[in-house]
């Protein structure tokens, strides 16, 4: 009985990362969750299409799972959903945004009308369970219909705050609701758990408009063609391309599927305003003068096949890129990206065109708090404790000190990783064991069976590459029906080796003499012997280990 006097705060991703989040919070019987997202997979994970989360432990406990509540649209909040809930259908909250987007990738994964999606609006109050009342809050962010959440339980209120900032002159809607912020604040606070992203930078983030101004003084008498990458889901930096493209008398035209899609999402649902006319198919860019079209694209991360990298190595199929061309790169590099996007940059100066991005003038701000406003939350939210999320290791570290800093004693301050269970009421909060957690790796079709060792030989093809022996047997005397055949992928060119190739042939001969001239030794041996043969001669000859697959067959 006293277990369910505790409420359970369960991340499962989100922490000492950038990307996946999602946080079970548990009461009694009942668990809500709050986000389902994605990360992309890092360059140790050769093929890997997205890295989600590991569900295991809200698997087991499905039954007590009341409800997913989403913060926003951006894949590393949302990307986890279609594969959760294949697994554990349940109802999804969120804003209208935010739900179109998910509406649009379930369709992908044909599970739309399987799962209920219920609307909400910032304001809106809604029961999960017996335990829970979730309040949606209106914040700022880089997409619109951003939300925090005030989550009520028996123990207390729980403040959550998605991604945000405090940008006082928004694109589109309001500013983030300070004032019901500081009224929880004053009702009283169990715990916030907050964006740690842009800990490490002092100030204020600026404002998203001040992009819009920028691009406004860039496309005014510029009379080349532009070329605009930026990330899809920030609808209100398309909207100022937009607005600057139309007052200079541009076509707008779209590139890259996820940029398509979520134009054509927030176009239907009111989120961008695009007079009559201006919006052409990439097809048509043809038919105007270079001076006439802007071109808004992904690949401002530099993702190898995205639309801005295919222009940049002349691989796009409708545009070429060329030295009359302005490419506006409107976006900061995601830690891990910076090698990616500086080798799309180089490719663009090699044509000739001319390149603008951050470090050359300011054509991105970030959607993410910086300090000054990071202490403004604490101050009006007043937590006991207080859980940075959202973050690598060191922004987790360098929050909770802010936080301390801001009066919150150190013994309330809770530095956790994905899987630590903190048990908290009024009287106190401690970390009391782990659950399962950590990565699924999907690939193509296949989600969880590429894992460690899977990716081991992966990395080790691409780095050794990959020698195959193949040796023929004579099923009645059990003697080589020749000498061995040797496949060189990725090792080294067979026709230009012939000396080390002819060396191999030698050993595995030798090898397979030995085998077979010892009664009842099983295939098993025979292969581990051969590979290890071969593997020392090739390292005595070259200091290399390529992956050796031994191949016998019997005829």
């Amino acid at each position: 009985m006293a277990k369910t006097k505790k409420l359970k705060v369960i991340p499962l991703g989100g922490l000492d990362e950038i990307g996946k989040n999602l946080t079970a919070i548990e009461y009694g019987n009942e668990i809500i969750m709050v986000d389902c997202g994605m990360a992309f997979p890092d360059d140790d994970m050769p093929g890997v299409d997205m890295v989600i989360n590991d569900i295991t432990y809200l698997e087991k406990n499905w039954t007590k799972v009341k409800g997913i509540f989403l913060t926003h649209g951006h894949e590393d909040h949302i990307g986890g959903l279609p594969y959760f809930l294949k697994v554990i259908n349940v109802p999804v909250y969120g804003t209208r945004l935010t739900l179109g987007l998910v509406e649009h990738k379930l369709k992908e994964h044909d599970l739309l009308s399987n799962v209920k999606l219920v609307r909400v609006r910032a304001g809106n109050v809604v029961a999960a369970g017996q335990n829970f009342k979730v309040e949606f809050i209106r914040t700022n962010h880089s997409i619109a219909d951003s939300v925090a959440l005030a989550i009520r339980t028996p123990v207390g209120t729980v403040v959550h705050m998605g991604d945000f900032k405090i940008d006082t002159t928004p694109i589109v809607g309001d500013v983030i609701d300070l004032a019901r912020l500081g009224e929880i604040g004053n009702e009283g606070v169990l715990a916030l758990m907050s964006d740690s992203t842009n800990v490490e930078r002092p100030g204020y983030a600026m404002s998203e408009r001040s992009v819009g101004e920028k691009f406004e003084q860039i496309f005014k008498g510029c009379n080349k063609r532009i070329i605009v990458a930026t990330f899809a889901s920030n609808v209100h930096r398309v909207q100022q391309i937009i607005d600057a493209a139309v007052k200079n008398g541009r076509k707008v035209a779209v590139s890259g599927r996820s940029m398509e899609n979520i134009v054509e999402i927030s176009i239907l649902l009111g989120y961008l305003k695009v007079p009559e006319g201006v919006l052409i198919n990439l097809d048509n860019i043809k038919k105007y003068r270079p001076n006439q079209i802007v071109i808004i694209t992904t690949g401002s991360q530099g993702e190898p096949m995205s639309a801005l990298t295919r222009m940049a190595y002349s691989d796009h199929r409708k545009v070429e890129v060329t030295k009359d061309d302005l490419i506006i790169l409107s976006a900061t590099p995601i830690p891990g990206n910076e090698k990616s996007v500086a080798n799309v940059v180089n490719e663009l100066f090699k044509i000739g065109a001319e390149v603008i991005y951050k470090a050359l003038s300011e054509v991105h701000v970030s959607g993410h708090a910086c300090q000054e406003e990071l202490k403004l939350i604490l101050a009006l939210v007043k937590p006991k404790y207080f859980i940075p999320v959202h973050g690598e290791h060191r922004h987790l570290v360098i929050h909770k000190e802010l936080a301390e800093r801001m009066g919150v004693p150190a013994k309330n301050c809770f530095v956790l990783g994905n899987g630590d269970v903190l048990e908290l009421d009024q009287s106190s909060a401690k970390v009391t064991g782990t659950v399962q957690s950590g990565k699924i790796l999907v690939d193509g079709l296949g989600v969880g069976d590429v894992g460690n060792i899977v990716l081991r030989d992966r990395k080790h093809l691409s780095q050794d590459g990959l020698i195959i022996v193949v040796v023929t047997i004579s099923h009645e005397d059990k003697t080589m029906v020749s000498r061995p055949d040797v496949i060189s992928r990725g090792f080294v060119y067979v026709r230009e080796a012939e000396t080390l190739i002819d060396g191999v042939k030698d050993v595995a001969e030798e090898s397979m003499e030995e085998c077979l001239s010892r009664r009842n030794m099983d295939w098993a041996t025979m292969k581990s012997n051969l590979r290890a043969d071969v593997a020392r001669y090739i390292f005595d000859k070259t200091k290399r280990n390529p992956m050796i697959l031994p191949i016998i067959e019997e005829i």
